[in-house]
């Protein structure tokens, strides 16, 4: 199969790969440059680049750049490591450039109301695949977004039922209400989602915790939910909040560290009441 056919069949079904192009050649090497080779997440490959211990060790990279989601490059000099005299080289000096090969980051948005309106846009802009959940047609339909990669009208519960988020998954919850919220947060902790995020105070958020857990559900499970959701940047209105989010997904996908969820203050409070200074007034959806 042809190279780029495979890297977008790759990310078509979700799965995650390397591709690995000799970007620089100086004197004499057993390949030639734009040599490519992709490595997939099952670590078979597609293409070569010469061959020999030099692709191995490629190969090797290969695997770390994909769980960094981070692209490097990497220098081999044929002529004065003896490792790499095997027969299979010639001499000389190669650049290879890695970058991981990744599945579209999809976004699930719970609730259609006026935050979600505005984050569907930037979030989708920012190249996330948007699909938005709500139990309410008037809210819920191709109107309001028209350019969703789909848009549930159904039952959240219902809805629930059939997807089934994965590591490139992200979930925002905005529903109307916390009895919405919290059905929806019951089934999120459970499923392979890299991000989390539920909207509302830390009040509100704390007491939805509390209700879970006394279910059965974990308290180690919550450790990941962003709620509030959204870095700080003292947004007010849907606009605003929007950006936030969307600010938040970002920093997640490009794995910077200061987007870890915002757990401290559960783990003090989840035993008793939360302090008054920590309790600014939750932001409802429609």
């Amino acid at each position: 199969m042809d190279i780029y056919e495979e890297i977008v069949d790759l990310r078509r079904r979700g799965r995650r790969g390397a591709i690995a192009t000799i970007v620089n050649v100086r004197g004499s090497i057993p390949s030639f440059k734009t040599a490519k080779m992709l490595v997939r997440d099952d670590g078979s490959i597609v293409g070569t680049i010469g061959g020999g211990c030099v692709e191995a060790e490629v190969w090797q990279a290969a695997r770390e750049v994909m769980e960094s989601e981070k692209p490097r490059t990497l220098t081999f000099n044929l002529n004065q490591n003896p490792k790499y005299d095997t027969g299979l080289v010639c001499g000389g000096t190669l650049d290879i450039f890695l970058e991981p090969v990744l599945p579209a980051a999809s976004l699930y948005i719970f609730g259609a109301g006026h935050v979600s309106a505005s984050l569907y846009k930037v979030a989708q802009n920012a190249g996330f695949d948007v699909t938005v959940v709500d139990d309410r047609e008037a809210y819920a339909n191709r109107e309001r977004f028209p350019d969703a990669k789909e848009v549930i009208a159904e039952d959240f519960e219902k809805a629930t039922a059939r997807i089934t988020p994965d590591e490139s998954s992200y979930i925002v919850i905005v529903t109307r209400g916390h009895r919405d919220d919290m059905r929806v947060l019951r089934w999120a902790v459970q499923t392979q989602a890299r991000y989390i995020g539920m909207i509302g105070s830390k009040r509100k958020t704390v007491a939805i915790f509390r209700e879970l857990t006394k279910e059965g559900i974990p308290a180690n499970l919550f450790e990941r939910v962003h709620a509030p959701v959204g870095l700080d940047i003292g947004a007010i209105t849907p606009e605003e909040i929007a950006v936030a989010i969307t600010a938040e997904l970002i920093a997640v996908r490009r794995r910077v560290e200061r987007a870890l969820p915002h757990m401290s203050w559960f783990h003090r409070n989840r035993g008793g009441a939360v302090e008054a200074s920590e309790t600014p007034e939750p932001i409802e959806e429609d």
